[in-house]
């Protein structure tokens, strides 16, 4: 029911934007679509969960031998995934850095993509990939002379420092803020790039994110150990017949 709720809520967001009249739309935007996480993530549960309730309720061994299998699959996934990280952390800081850049130059593209780096520099209080300057990448905040967007040489109101007074966000903090002194800037918006941030916040979290990890893990080995042992029981039963 959760992998239905996910896939729904992804389905329902593409067809607010659109999507499901304009297939071709989805090649459209040029970064992360955030809708594609929702439908993955949707689909894989709704796929396990199937074949596991269903296979248990029917004592259906093709579906829990499928489960199983699959389960296994994702396991290995999640383990290589984070050994290649631990063993190539620049390279994936290297990619981290492209995702990030390549998701600012279509910023302004897709509503939901927008709100995605709007949590992010908020949560981390950052600014870019690297520095707020990674903003010149979005044809809108870009401090070129040709650049004629009121937007120029600005930033997202997310890059902007919060003043707990103000209960009404200020969209236009960001209006010519990388026109100002580096010292000045540093007191209207963030300038740490979100990448650094990123590494900062996993290294002051290690012991809860490793600990969500190792969880998911266990829980992972038990689902595979529960069916399994049930696979055994049932063809333990049909070889007695």
């Amino acid at each position: 029911f959760l992998g239905i709720a996910f896939l729904g809520i992804g389905l329902w967001a593409w067809n607010e934007k659109g999507v499901l009249s304009n297939i071709s739309s989805i090649t459209d935007l040029g970064g992360f679509d955030p809708v594609w996480l929702f439908l993955v993530v949707g689909g894989v549960m709704f796929i396990l969960g199937f074949a596991g309730c269903i296979g248990a309720l029917r004592e259906n061994t093709f579906l829990l031998k499928f489960f199983s299998v699959f389960l296994g699959i994702i396991f290995f996934l999640e383990l290589t995934a984070g050994v290649l990280a631990f063993v190539f952390k620049d390279w994936i800081k290297d990619q981290l850095y492209f995702f990030i850049n390549n998701n600012i130059r279509a910023y302004r593209d897709d509503i939901d993509l927008q709100n995605l780096i709007d949590f992010t520099q908020e949560y981390w209080q950052c600014c870019g990939a690297f520095g707020a300057d990674d903003w010149n990448l979005n044809i809108y905040f870009n401090c070129t002379d040709s650049n004629a967007s009121r937007e120029r040489c600005g930033v997202p109101f997310s890059c902007c420092t919060k003043d707990p007074a103000e209960d009404v966000i200020n969209t236009q903090c960001g209006y010519d803020a990388r026109q100002k002194p580096e010292v000045d800037q540093q007191i209207v918006i963030y300038t740490k790039g979100c990448v650094p941030q990123f590494e900062k916040w996993l290294q002051d979290n290690l012991t809860i994110v490793a600990g969500i990890f190792i969880g998911i893990a266990l829980l992972q080995i038990f689902g595979l150990c529960l069916a399994q042992n049930l696979v055994s029981d049932i063809e333990a039963v049909r070889a007695s017949w």
